[in-house]
């Protein structure tokens, strides 16, 4: 297969002062892309902004080496923020042709421990964020031949220890993603998400949620880098799916994907029809249907 080629490529990614952000805007830069690096370079609770410049350091990465890139310090979690990466983008490049919403917090704590400003602090970030960052971008993306947006959710809105808070947010993000998907599909906007499993600073702040030797398989084989080439791919033309997520840790790929079941029908359905026959509306057998954003456009009853 030839290699794939960024070079007309215009991609912002947030986050990508360290991680899997940082592996990101690297890997573009080197297959040819122009970056814009966002970061603020907060803690990974959100608490506040830490004092050095990984964002300024990443462009230093790209450029010494001949890449294009720029760096932004600029909060994801608000609009100005949006609209700084955005302006960031066009004043160095004249164009964008892709988002990566990358940017991320984490803090692990018991459902009843957590207070409201948590849960806000979260989707700020992980939902407001990243839909701020579309909004803001939506206008250049429609002018580029191939545009792209790729969004960073996380096994966690499927059910973690601790995390009701944070899986939520990124849930909240994957019905964001099927929409814009839906949303862009008739301006060739593909709108797609991972779900990563990565050795970073942010799996460190969840440490108390897995086993130590998950902990230890993950700082070893998981590493950043073997996420950013399926990011890679999403933004570039070639990629023609849309409102997927993929699954990507260690250099393992696969497709999350939404079921319906065959299920049952009953026009008489009671309460005990649905006992008896549960066993049968759960089984996941060859009929089941994965649902894909182009058979999702009925009208919401």
């Amino acid at each position: 297969m030839p290699t794939l080629d960024f070079s007309d490529r215009v991609v912002i990614v947030t986050g990508a002062g360290r991680g899997i952000g940082r592996a990101n805007a690297l890997l573009l830069a080197r297959r040819g892309a122009a970056v814009v690096v966002g970061d603020l370079n907060i803690r990974t609770d959100g608490g506040g902004v830490e004092g050095d410049n990984p964002a300024a350091a990443v462009v230093a990465e790209i450029t010494a080496v001949g890449g294009r890139a720029v760096a932004c310090e600029a909060d994801v979690a608000t609009e100005d923020g949006a609209h700084a990466l955005v302006d960031a983008a066009i004043s160095a490049f004249g164009r964008i042709d892709a988002v990566v919403n990358n940017a991320g917090i984490v803090r692990a704590a018991p459902f009843r421990e957590v207070p409201d400003e948590e849960y806000q602090r979260h989707l700020d970030v992980h939902y407001f964020g990243p839909m701020r960052l579309c909004r803001a971008a939506w206008p250049h993306l429609l002018k580029s031949p191939a545009p792209r947006v790729v969004n960073t959710i996380s096994q966690a809105m499927l059910g973690n220890p601790g995390m009701a808070h944070y899986g939520g947010s990124k849930g909240a993000l994957f019905g964001l993603t099927r929409n814009l998907a839906l949303e862009g599909a008739e301006a060739g906007i593909k709108v797609n998400a991972i779900a990563p499993g990565a050795s970073t600073r942010m799996l460190e702040a969840a440490a108390d949620t897995l086993t130590p030797e998950v902990m230890e398989y993950m700082r070893a084989q998981m590493l950043p880098e073997r996420v950013a080439p399926v990011v890679a791919y999403l933004v570039h033309p070639d990629c023609q799916v849309t409102g997927e997520v993929f699954n990507v840790a260690g250099g393992i790929v696969n497709r999350l994907a939404l079921v319906n079941t065959a299920g049952i029908h009953d026009p008489a359905l009671t309460v005990e029809t649905v006992a008896e026959q549960f066993e049968k509306i759960m089984a996941i057998t060859p009929q089941a249907v994965p649902q894909v954003v182009a058979a999702a456009q009925l009208p919401v009853s």
